[in-house]
């Protein structure tokens, strides 16, 4: 295992800088660290979601798995060169999402993000996801990233979408769809 804290605050990041995982420094500003920072956000996000009692066992292997996931990814971000997302993570999520897709009706609607207590929160994540992908994105028009890293996000947000779809129906709330025409009157 590799380093342990003893102490938590090391002052090196007073003058705005943070140490990366190869040991260079950054600002905490930076492309980078607002891409791993916001993975980390979306990885306590879907920490949210599995709080909730209504998520079956199945579901919460699940995004247990892809929260550990999501921990690789921020390391992959946080060191310049590494690599710890690869096509199979990316297949392993596409096959999650035609799985819980199945069951589902197709839909002719938007719908809101709600739906019960652990859809929504799922419905935040996506939506956390998605600004990391963004993020990302926007790192790699600056530093090399790996498509795998940025395709991984994509994937994942899609599958949370679904996900949320599953929930909604499961916590017995069904899908709250988006009233295009309610102001036409």
């Amino acid at each position: 295992m590799g380093n342990r804290l003893t102490k938590i605050y090391t002052r090196t990041g007073d003058d705005g800088s943070t140490g990366l995982g190869d040991g260079s420094r950054t600002g905490k500003d930076s492309a980078r660290v607002a891409a791993y920072g916001t993975v980390d956000e979306a990885n306590s996000a879907i920490g949210l979601v599995l709080a909730t009692a209504s998520v079956s066992d199945d579901i919460r292997d699940l995004l247990t798995t892809v929260q550990h996931q999501l921990f690789d990814l921020g390391g992959e971000l946080c060191i310049p060169g590494h690599a710890a997302i690869h096509a199979a993570d990316i297949d392993a999520l596409e096959r999650q999402l035609d799985h819980y897709n199945a069951e589902l009706p197709a839909l002719k609607d938007f719908i809101l993000p709600a739906g019960g207590e652990a859809a929504a929160r799922c419905h935040l994540a996506r939506t956390i996801v998605r600004r990391a992908e963004r993020e990302t994105v926007a790192l790699s028009r600056l530093e090399p990233v790996r498509a795998e890293a940025i395709g991984y996000l994509n994937r994942l947000s899609d599958l949370l979408f679904v996900l949320a779809r599953v929930l909604a129906r499961a916590e017995g709330q069904g899908e709250v769809l988006w009233r295009h025409e309610r102001r036409k009157a």
